[in-house]
């Protein structure tokens, strides 16, 4: 199913958007709750709209888990800077999509405890992420021709700066992600199986047949200033590329940022062996450094335990070769917390 024939939620709760008209049109998602702070009222999911009339129409998410910011502040920033003039088609900004955790700073909704990466398609009389899963994968999804999915690793982890991928969910898709991860030219494309998280919007996404792309922006509950720079540069480019932008508007994106080198992407690929987890709790020590490549049976990190002052720390080996792509970031942990993973290099794709 396609964007131009996907049947749109009937029961959208959407205000302040004519999707008839054009131009700039600032409106929000009602998320219906009634608890002792939303009593009887609504949740409100800020979102823009920015239309010419013809052409493609792209949507942007950003704050689906709150404590990843590096999207939300691109996404703000495409909504005051850019106009009409700039577009040729639609563009719709969501930048705190699960508004709640992004008010807390957390990952998930501090009302019903709600990862809305794990919620899709939704329910539009169900709970408050569930909703807003709804708002989205309903309401907005059906009526866009590629979504741009913008994560961070947020307070548990770091990542390397990359853009996300599912592979597939056809050879036809799969071939325009490829290109739309080389045009925004992030230092690595981190490929992982198809449908990873069933309840993802990449996945509502590939099940529709939209081309639908994901970053991972940096990490650990806070902006890497590096991080925004290539982000916000590689954005500008990659909507230049969809068609959406002329492409001298674009430049208004990177307007604050040095000329940049833009170097071509690093692919990598998430497999079965990837996470490096532990097996007991304490202190995590990581032994290598984010993009640092390692080889299987290298010592990546030590857990050291917290009441047994004469124990040994326990150490934990890579079991492939590959990028330290993702770093656990909080020091404490538990069981089964993954402390490291690496990813191999995937050498029939790298340019």
């Amino acid at each position: 199913m396609t964007a131009a024939t996907a049947p749109v939620a009937t029961d959208l709760q959407l205000a302040g958007i004519d999707w008839s008209r054009s131009g700039l049109q600032l409106g929000y998602g009602r998320v219906r709750h009634s608890d002792n702070v939303y009593d009887g009222s609504v949740i409100p999911i800020p979102i823009a709209v920015i239309s010419s009339g013809d052409g493609p129409t792209v949507l942007l998410v950003a704050g689906t888990h709150g404590d990843e910011y590096e999207g939300q502040i691109l996404l703000h920033e495409l909504a005051r800077t850019l106009t009409p003039d700039h577009v040729r088609g639609t563009l719709i900004l969501v930048p705190s999509a699960n508004h709640a955790a992004v008010s807390a700073g957390t990952r998930v909704s501090p009302i019903d405890n709600g990862n809305l990466n794990r919620s899709y398609p939704g329910e539009p009389d169900g709970s408050p992420t569930g909703q807003v899963a709804h708002l989205i994968g309903r309401g907005l999804l059906p009526r866009v021709d590629v979504v741009i999915d913008l994560h961070s690793g947020g307070s548990n982890s770091t990542y390397v700066s990359c853009m996300f991928l599912y592979r597939g969910p056809t050879p036809a898709l799969w071939t325009r992600k490829v290109a739309a991860a080389r045009a925004m030219a992030l230092p690595y494309t981190l490929v992982v199986p198809p449908r990873l998280e069933p309840g993802s919007l990449s996945t509502a996404g590939d099940d529709a047949g939209i081309l639908t792309l994901s970053t991972e922006l940096g990490g650990g509950g806070t902006v890497d200033r590096s991080v925004l720079g290539r982000a916000r540069t590689g954005l500008a480019a990659l909507l230049a590329g969809t068609g959406v932008l002329y492409s001298d508007p674009a430049k208004v994106l990177a307007h604050q940022e040095p000329e940049r080198v833009r170097s071509q992407t690093v692919w990598i690929e998430l497999v079965d062996d990837s996470a490096v987890t532990t097996n007991v709790g304490g202190l995590f020590e990581p032994l290598v450094d984010l993009g640092q490549f390692v080889r299987a049976g290298e010592p990546v990190g030590k857990v050291h335990f917290l009441d047994e002052l004469d124990r040994p720390p326990r150490e934990f080996a890579a079991a492939v070769d590959g990028v330290a792509a993702i770093i656990r970031r909080p020091t404490l942990v538990r069981p089964g917390c993954h402390l490291v993973h690496v990813a191999p290099l995937l050498a029939d794709i790298q340019d």
